[in-house]
């Protein structure tokens, strides 16, 4: 899948990762769009490393888990980011 793909992935993530944190991705709506799109793309490019593969697809398994994941886990460094500012 090229990068194209990785980015419609990423923004359908970005409404899934929404769902699965909802209080703690600040920023509304279009901040976890962008994070998912960054999420996706970051996790498609760790699997590509990991699996040095380029057989990751839209439609298998396999790359919607690296992008929800990759997708969590920069929502989760942003609410850690700006968790710490707005404390300060």
């Amino acid at each position: 899948m090229g990068f194209i793909g990785w980015i419609i992935l990423g923004l359908v993530v970005g409404v899934i990762v929404k769902m699965i944190m909802p209080g703690k991705v600040g920023g509304g709506w279009l901040t976890s769009l962008i994070l998912g799109l960054v999420g996706g793309v970051v996790g498609g490019w760790i699997g590509s490393l990991l699996f040095n593969s380029g057989k990751m697809e839209f439609f298998n398994l396999g790359s919607w888990i690296l992008a929800i994941v990759g997708g969590l886990v920069v929502a989760g460094i942003w609410g850690a980011i700006t968790g710490r500012k707005s404390n300060a």
